[in-house]
């Protein structure tokens, strides 16, 4: 186990609900993912600065993230009613937030999180004026192309969990090698 997914385990506490580490090629970049995204079902597509196209092409942030080496998946899971519980699901993903709040100050300087879901910093994104917390701003897994369905099966992680549950996903690219 390398030395940072230890202490990001000791960071979250018990607050993760599964992970892997993984190397960066083992990350698939698509184009589908992104189509998802262009489809708007969400209504940020071309409103945040942190959903597409304004994070770039699924090519480009794969040439972005080449540089890290290595990675880490987790997964937090959360009950809610039912499959409708709109705010049940909004209030898991505040907490699945916190965890990466909690593992932010351990990672190796320069790591870089992507998250689950459209940046939330702002109640309403600044677009098309700057953004106005750069330093606080968040990207999403699936914003930049990469395929969580598959990042699952390649680690192993369970993309749902049962019945009334809800799965958050954060990847980590590390920065630094580490054995």
């Amino acid at each position: 186990m390398r030395k940072s997914t230890q202490a990001i385990l000791q960071a979250a506490g018990d607050k993760i609900w599964q992970y892997a580490e993984l190397e960066y090629k083992d990350v698939e970049f698509s184009e589908e993912v992104v189509a998802a995204c262009r489809a708007n079902f969400c209504g940020n597509y071309n409103k945040s600065w942190k959903c597409p196209p304004n994070v770039g092409t699924p090519e480009e942030n794969k040439a972005r993230y080449a540089k890290y080496t290595q990675a880490f998946v987790f997964t937090t899971k959360h009950e809610v009613e039912d499959s409708y519980d709109i705010e049940g699901m909004n209030e898991a993903r505040l907490e699945h937030d916190k965890v990466e709040d909690l593992i932010r100050p351990v990672l190796p300087e320069g790591s870089q999180i992507l998250g689950a879901g459209g940046c939330n910093v702002c109640k309403k994104c600044a677009f098309p004026e700057p953004c106005r917390f750069p330093e606080k701003a968040k990207t999403s897994v699936e914003a930049c192309g990469i395929n969580v369905v598959s990042l699952a099966k390649k680690t192993k992680i369970n993309y749902t969990n049962g019945e009334n549950t809800v799965t958050y996903f954060t990847l980590v690219f590390l920065n630094g090698n580490e054995s």
